[in-house]
């Protein structure tokens, strides 16, 4: 079975030594097709922390889908920030900020929600969300049609409302009338999974969204641990469905264990 790994919010230069470890050991072990990594890779940008982030993604078993967050973009350096907001993003992951991964189970599309001129809140313009709902309209027969966004479209608590990604209403609208199964983003530290017909009446329940904790961080909230999501293409037999899991650190193990799955149904299983 296929399995996608979603990574976000590392935070390199405030990550755990212990719980990198666990979680190369966990790649390693789980030997994803993808690996997606949602934002916030590192805590201030430094080129430092950019180039431990690298030498993490470089050990990873499996092509990885990254984006930036809005942690990755120099907050203090004001000139870098205005004038290169992506530069120390690009040399260590490369100038392509929106990347797309292709396989026969996966179709990976990230969307680049950071703007030099939002400290936090997150953004995708109309040209971003015809050009999501144009290649998901154009997706493979049995692929898993999968959005990637920094900023969540979908809370669950009141105080994260000001979290939500500004235009994520017309985003839901057009890409789930153009067959999106997943939507995966991280920013709130908070792992859930919910139907994405909570948050746009448009939108059908066989419409996911999937947020993830933080990986690797000592910046935990909520009392939530680190944590990583799997997510499992269906066999052939039911090339519809989708599981999706998350894993929790644990200290006393030293390891990530599986801490709950969700069978989700999509359009069309």
């Amino acid at each position: 079975m296929s399995c996608l790994l979603q990574i976000s919010d590392p935070h390199f230069g405030t990550e755990q030594p212990e719980v990198l470890a666990a979680l190369e050991r966990f790649a390693r072990e789980l030997a994803p097709a993808v690996v997606v990594l949602s934002g916030d890779i590192t805590q201030r940008a430094t080129r430092r922390q950019f180039a431990a982030a690298r030498a993490f993604v470089d050990r990873l078993p499996a092509p990885v889908v990254a984006i930036p967050g809005n942690h990755d973009i120099p907050l203090f350096q004001l000139g870098a920030r205005l004038l290169t907001p992506y530069g120390r993003y690009a040399d260590a992951f490369g100038a392509e900020l929106e990347p797309v991964f292709e396989s026969p189970e996966w179709l990976v599309i990230a969307v680049n929600t950071t703007r030099w001129y939002r400290h936090e809140d997150g953004e995708v313009s109309p040209a971003q969300i015809d050009r999501v709902a144009d290649r998901l309209a154009r997706a493979a027969p049995g692929q898993l049609r999968v959005v990637v966004t920094h900023q969540p479209v979908l809370v669950t608590r009141p105080e994260d409302l000001h979290n939500r990604l500004h235009g994520h209403e017309a985003a839901l609208a057009r890409w789930c009338a153009a067959g999106v199964d997943l939507i995966l983003g991280g920013h709130i530290h908070l792992p859930f999974v919910r139907s994405l017909d909570e948050a746009c009446a448009s939108c059908p329940p066989t419409a996911w969204a999937v947020q993830a904790g933080t990986a690797v961080s000592s910046r935990v909230r909520g009392g939530q641990p680190n944590s990583v999501n799997v997510l499992r293409a269906a066999g052939p037999a039911d090339a519809r469905g989708c599981e999706a899991e998350r894993w929790d650190h644990s200290a006393v193990e030293g390891a990530f264990v599986r801490a709950r799955s969700w069978r989700l149904a999509l359009a069309g299983g």
